[in-house]
């Protein structure tokens, strides 16, 4: 058990609170096979528009040429790659999955209680993840334990926050809750976030999950679960 007295707490996703087989084996290949479809029906709507126009620049070329779009954005996800508006795409194809009843999210067992618990004590929650803010409402709004939104404070995203690996985002999370970093607990599987999180001056605790291959969170401390987290205001 490892005890931590902070004021909030900020989860990861991938490997943290969901399965990363979930999103490797089920949503990365959803958005993959209807990534053309929806830029084709949806490339005038405001939030589509502008992610591709993104993409557009990065390649130098303009939103006509589809199939470079479409290209780049599954070659981004074939690779795994952060990229703001392929992230923005992907968490806007997942909605259109919930909603159709295709779609569902994974979320551990020991998570609902433990943000239960945690909200009941009187911490602010909330989500850090490189997927779109979108994305992180769809996930955990569709948990298969039930909507968890409302126990959620904010969400921050790569466009919102920066990169996982960079102490700065971290110090630009704190600034825009108001909170001194030392009062802040980061979460999450990945090594090299922990460690710019610390950077900043955050606490951390790496979640080490049986099954989750991907997770490189050996340093200390570290947990198999959030029920061996232990956490007062």
């Amino acid at each position: 058990m490892v005890n931590i007295r902070c004021t909030a707490v900020f989860m990861d996703i991938e490997g943290t609170t969901s399965a990363a087989r979930h999103i490797f084996e089920v949503f990365f290949p959803y958005s993959r096979s209807r990534m053309r479809s929806w830029v084709e029906e949806h490339g005038t709507e405001p939030a589509t528009a502008a992610a591709l126009q993104e993409v557009a620049d990065s390649l130098g070329t303009s939103t006509s040429d589809t199939d470079a779009i479409v290209r780049q954005l599954t070659d981004w996800i074939d690779a795994d790659v952060k990229s703001a508006p392929l992230k923005t795409l992907q968490g806007l194809i997942w909605e259109g999955g919930y909603d159709s009843g295709e779609l569902t999210a994974h979320m551990f067992d020991d998570v609902p209680p433990a943000m239960e618990a945690w909200r009941t004590a009187g911490l602010d929650l909330y989500i850090y993840s490189s997927g779109s803010v979108a994305a992180q409402k769809g996930i955990f709004g569709h948990a298969p334990q039930g909507d968890l939104t409302p126990l959620l404070t904010g969400y921050f995203d790569i466009t919102t926050a920066g990169p996982k690996r960079e102490p700065a985002s971290y110090r630009n999370m704190a600034r825009a809750i108001g909170a001194a970093p030392t009062d802040l607990l980061f979460l999450s599987d990945v090594q090299a976030e922990l460690d710019a999180a610390r950077e900043a001056g955050w606490q951390v605790v790496g979640l080490l999950r049986e099954g989750e291959s991907q997770a490189t969170a050996t340093g200390d401390p570290h947990v198999a679960s959030f029920s061996d987290i232990h956490i007062t205001p």
